[in-house]
């Protein structure tokens, strides 16, 4: 009867011992996922940092440049207001020798003429160059191509253009593997991104400060499914 019991209790223990080395496993995948979001919130913070300060250089240089643009503008301007006064001058004098002649017609459209192919164009270049490097450094600034982010507008657009590049990265995902469990992963980080869309979509209606909010709580989960798809493809933060 001894031995019996004994062996009763020795079964007893080992299961008491395997319950705890579970849980313990259990608490150290916990703290690990979340030492992994926390690395990946730090890497985001410092590279928000970092393109901030890109940013602002980067907006430092096209100002000048656009500074140094208005005023080629400007002078090729004024050249052309000078040459259009000569040629107004001598319209005139020839109109009043000849009221209403063909000649006189036909310079004071040369003078229209002109003007408006110079203005015009610089003013539009302008115009162009700057929305276009805003584009570029909002693109930079949110890891997307420049022309993911044209696609999308409003106060979400960048976060818009970010939920597209993470669809693309898990269609390569299923791409790469077509077990059944890369088929759910797929699944689950598509319905995520799918409320995501949703989300930035219904914050566009929200005030300036809750908009701020949703914002900053998109861009979290969007980490965390940045960090999930890298896992996923085996790399690691």
């Amino acid at each position: 009867m001894g031995l019996f019991s004994s062996d009763r209790r020795s079964r007893a223990e080992r299961r008491v011992e395997a319950k705890a080395i579970k849980a313990k496993a259990r608490l150290e995948a916990k703290f690990a996922s979340k030492e992994r979001r926390k690395a990946v919130k730090d890497r985001h913070k410092a590279e928000h940092k970092l393109r901030d300060k890109e940013l602002k250089r980067q907006s430092k240089a096209a100002k000048k440049a656009a500074r140094a643009a208005r005023k080629t503008g400007k002078a090729q301007v004024k050249v052309a207001q000078a040459e259009a006064k000569t040629v107004a001058a001598k319209s005139k004098a020839d109109a009043d020798a000849k009221p209403l002649s063909p000649a006189s017609v036909r310079r004071y459209l040369t003078v229209g003429r002109l003007v408006a192919p110079i203005v015009a164009p610089v003013v539009y270049r302008a115009a162009v160059a700057a929305r276009g490097r805003l584009t570029t450094m909002q693109a930079e600034r949110a890891g997307v191509t420049p022309d993911v982010l044209r696609k999308f507008s409003g106060h979400g657009a960048t976060l818009s253009a970010r939920i597209a590049t993470a669809r693309t990265s898990v269609e390569k995902v299923s791409a790469k593997d077509t077990s059944a469990d890369a088929k759910a992963f797929v699944d689950a980080m598509t319905d995520r991104l799918d409320n995501l869309a949703i989300a930035v979509d219904a914050a566009e209606s929200m005030s300036a400060g809750q908009r701020r909010t949703a914002h900053r709580a998109i861009e979290d989960e969007l980490g965390a499914i940045d960090a999930d798809v890298l896992a996923r493809l085996g790399v690691r933060a």
